[in-house]
């Protein structure tokens, strides 16, 4: 049997840059083990796979690395919103609109914006609340990333587990030389892993040029070596740093830079929202690139 895919490039003005996303939209019949050959054949970091909406929002989605499904992402949020819009599925958009996609970390509503019928961005918004885990010694970051302790800044948080929908370790390094010089060690990772500890590394650097930060991300046990943009990520990320900022109540946004040193260069969009002291949410949008559609034959 036959399935429509659609390729689009994710948090990107150009083609062949970002995040390439494969998205099939009609998924109805594939299983399991054919998703998962389907994200193998492709082979990027991750595929969507679109059904009917089981409890009456926009669609229900599914989404797949290469190593196993996950229960949320950002960039396959972003760019099955934009191919679904893309394609005439919400019809013309010509100012924003609103979708909701059913997923296994829960609800996600996303926000299409467009001009003249064309699609310009998309933003999602993090399914849940900011969650922080445990912290992280240096010395085993930067034994997976093939870093001196040295190169991690600790000066606002040590190393930490975060999540709104998908755990990161997330880590400031102190330059971005170090960013640059990262390097995946998997017996630093396995080690990480063997303590119960998602090794999926999210490294960030601030800086004062086009960007407020620059970021890469690791998850070689997930089955990506390394990310050219990681939504999910972009997301707690902007959720952390808000939740240490000294001002209780405010709106933050970050612009971000990702898949530099991959040749895949990425601008994500990032923005929490605090009250009172906690983080209420976090969102994270970009542009995408439409690249190439076909037929997958499935057995």
């Amino acid at each position: 049997m036959k399935y429509q895919y659609y390729i689009c490039d994710v948090f990107t003005e150009r083609r062949f840059g970002g995040n390439p996303l494969a998205v099939l939209p009609k998924a109805d019949g594939l299983s399991d083990h054919q998703m998962q050959q389907i994200t193998r054949e492709f082979n990027f970091s991750e595929s969507a796979f679109v059904f009917p909406a089981k409890a009456g929002n926009t669609r229900h989605v599914r989404i797949f690395t290469p190593g196993g499904e996950i229960p949320f992402a950002g960039h396959p949020n972003v760019g099955t919103a934009f191919v679904l819009a893309s394609a005439g599925e919400f019809g013309e958009i010509n100012s924003s609109l609103r979708v909701t996609f059913e997923e296994g970390a829960g609800l996600v509503p996303i926000t299409i914006s467009g001009e003249q019928g064309a699609v310009v961005r998309c933003e999602v918004a993090a399914p849940e609340s900011l969650s922080l885990g445990k912290t992280i010694a240096t010395e085993l970051v930067a034994s997976a990333v093939s870093l001196n302790p040295e190169d991690i800044l600790t000066d606002t948080h040590h190393p930490q587990v975060c999540s709104v929908g998908l755990p990161f370790v997330i880590t400031e390094l102190q330059d971005r030389p170090a960013l640059e010089r990262a390097r995946i060690n998997m017996s630093g990772f396995d080690a990480l892993a063997g303590m119960d500890i998602k090794p999926s590394m999210h490294l960030y650097v601030r800086v004062n040029d086009d960007f407020d930060i620059r970021a890469r991300m690791f998850a070689p046990l997930s089955g990506v070596p390394e990310d050219p943009a990681t939504g999910s990520a972009s997301c707690a990320l902007a959720g952390l740093l808000a939740h240490y900022k000294e001002e209780p109540n405010g709106s933050f946004a970050w612009r971000i830079a990702q898949g530099v040193e991959m040749a895949r260069p990425s601008t994500l969009l990032a923005r929490a929202e605090k009250a009172d002291g906690t983080v209420q949410a976090t969102w994270v949008g970009g542009s995408c690139v439409m690249v190439s559609e076909g037929f997958i034959q499935v057995d």
